[in-house]
């Protein structure tokens, strides 16, 4: 129940984050925005390591993974603002989210037999995302074309995939906490040096950074979480709630920001939201 509880705090916080997002990124510069949160998220899990034990020495292998962690988290949050920047959300949140479809193709590659069913939850994936975009009610805001924000919203999503998986074999290793503080350490080594070879702006405005520094930390607050709960008991019910941020954030949009949504955009989401929670259930029953 607590790992349930932990995974849902994790999908709230995160969908805040996502629909906060897509608000700011209208007015703010969108990679100094993402470098703040970055910066603002890594003094957050500073100060909780502070106040947890310190900070203990990492294996050099975990280093390597967690470094490598922070490659892909810079693309997958470089990508996700610029997807979410574009929208509309109902659209780029699912894409964005669909990241546990890779998990089952690379076990799939690897030899690990898939189930009908999990192979069932991938079509369900692609077809509810098809639904919502499709079926665009013509009346609403326009947004830009929508092949360059899919194309973003999918690139985020191998982003994603990529730093749990390099952060979780880091986090074998060594302890969870002082690892992500080096993935998060290393996506800003990276970001900053390619914002100033290309004179992109550092900070994003005297009236961002209240913003910024709530997406920071509610971005440190829902990696605790799903990281705490994997010691409970039934610590896969943490990572299936978690998986459903997409979801929160299409609602937060649609209450705050105003996005129409047609019966059957609803319709899939919720059909995507639910194979997706069922894929993340099976890759986390699996590990």
């Amino acid at each position: 129940m607590m790992a349930l509880l932990l995974g849902l705090v994790a999908a709230l916080s995160w969908g805040i984050h996502d629909v906060t997002v897509r608000r700011i990124s209208q007015t703010a510069p969108l990679m100094a925005t993402l470098l703040g949160v970055l910066l603002v998220g890594a003094v957050f899990q500073t100060i909780v390591l502070s106040a947890t034990g310190g900070f203990p020495a990492l294996p050099r292998t975990a280093i390597l993974y967690s470094v490598l962690a922070g490659f892909a988290f810079t693309l997958a949050g470089a990508t996700l603002y610029g997807a979410f920047q574009r929208g509309p959300v109902r659209i780029v949140a699912p894409i964005i989210g669909s990241f546990p479809i890779l998990t089952l193709a690379v076990a799939a590659w690897r030899g690990t037999p898939v189930s009908p069913l999990e192979w069932i939850a991938v079509l369900a994936v692609v077809l509810g995302i098809t639904v919502v975009a499709v079926c665009a009610n013509e009346t609403e805001e326009s947004y830009p074309p929508l092949g360059r924000t899919i194309a973003l919203s999918l690139l985020a999503s191998v982003g994603f995939f990529a730093t749990f998986a390099l952060g979780q074999e880091a986090a074998r290793i060594a302890d969870a906490l002082p690892s992500i503080l080096v993935t998060r350490l290393a996506a800003v080594a990276v970001l900053l040096p390619i914002m100033i070879v290309m004179g992109l702006p550092l900070l994003p405005g005297r009236s961002a950074w209240v913003f910024v520094a709530v997406m920071g930390v509610l971005d440190g607050i829902a990696l605790m979480c799903v990281l705490i709960a994997g010691d409970m008991p039934s610590a896969e019910y943490a990572v299936v709630a978690s998986s459903i941020f997409g979801l929160v954030t299409v609602v937060l949009a649609r209450i705050f920001l105003g996005e129409t949504m047609t019966r059957a955009q609803w319709l899939g989401c919720l059909v995507t939201f639910a194979a997706i929670g069922y894929l993340a259930l099976q890759s986390g029953g699996a590990h």
